[in-house]
């Protein structure tokens, strides 16, 4: 009779063996997923560390193959010293001239909301111009006459008719005249310079610091060197710089010392200390020794 107690039809022994086979199955796979997890993980952290060491690589070889040179070409743009009127000006002119790109936006937006420059030192006001930048930049600077005040466009009517009417008086023929104290009225009077080539001449010796030989002046582009006849060197005293205190920017605004010397000179401080003599630089082939020697008078320690 017990018998009838564990008898089961074809349909239920056949639902029997699958339950056990789902029941094997589940116990299986809870066993399983602890050693797969553990396994993925082990792999998942060391596929992050295999990418670390090749993104570490990449990074070194790109640091061996990282040109200082080619960096800077890029990064620094060439200063172009040129005459220019503030008022009319347009941006790309003002970042040639040195002017940082959020200085000339300053600019722009003043004359958008009609302001005007009625003179050279009007420019000096503008908000984030320096005045080391100003003094260099100010013989450059021309007021067009739309934009001077009265009293400046009469006097300059009454210049234009003078110039019309009467004849400027030019040194005779022997006439010599101090380069380095020589301002821009009396550097008309020699033949062949007008206005422009004067102001050329006194902004190219402010930018030196002074002249210590005549042949400096064909340094000016287009002077030609049969204007050295009317000069002479009275030996004033040159403005030097301390290339020990002054930065790249400061620096590069030599016209005799260029941007890859400049970072020269401020590399050496960090690395070895104060310069104390001109061999020091010597040593570095972004200095010649005809670079030391025309440099030598511009520069103390």
């Amino acid at each position: 009779m017990w018998k009838d107690f564990f008898y089961f039809t074809k349909t239920e022994r056949t639902g029997f063996y699958v339950l056990i086979v789902l029941i094997f199955v589940a116990l299986l796979v809870y066993w399983t997923i602890p050693f797969i997890s553990s396994s993925a993980q082990i792999n998942s952290e060391q596929m992050s560390e295999t990418a670390y060491k090749e993104f570490l690589a990449s990074v070194h070889q790109r640091d061996r193959n990282w040109n200082f040179n080619d960096y800077y070409v890029h990064k620094k743009q060439a200063i172009i010293l040129a005459p220019f009127d503030p008022n009319t000006a347009d941006s790309i002119t003002f970042v040639r001239l040195g002017i940082r790109p959020y200085i000339a936006r300053n600019i722009l937006h003043y004359r958008a909301k009609g302001g005007k420059f009625r003179t050279p030192e009007s420019f000096a006001k503008v908000y984030g111009l320096s005045p080391d930048q100003f003094k260099l930049l100010k013989p450059y600077i021309t007021i067009g006459d739309n934009f001077l005040k009265k009293a400046d466009s009469l006097h300059r009517f009454a210049a234009k008719a003078e110039r019309d009417t009467l004849k400027y008086y030019k040194y005779p023929e022997g006439t010599v005249i101090s380069l380095d104290e020589a301002d821009t009225t009396e550097l008309k009077k020699i033949p062949g310079i007008g206005i422009g080539t004067a102001k050329r001449i006194i902004a190219y010796r402010q930018l030196l610091g002074g002249f210590y030989k005549v042949s400096q002046l064909q340094e000016i582009s287009h002077l030609p060197a049969e204007l050295n006849k009317w000069f002479f060197i009275k030996k004033e005293p040159i403005h030097r710089i301390n290339i020990n205190k002054f930065n790249v920017e400061r620096l590069t605004s030599h016209p005799y010392i260029n941007f890859y010397q400049a970072k020269v000179i401020v590399e050496h401080r960090s690395r070895k200390g104060t310069l104390k003599s001109l061999r020091e630089l010597s040593l570095y082939e972004e200095f010649t020794s005809k670079d030391l020697e025309r440099l030598a008078p511009y520069i103390c320690f």
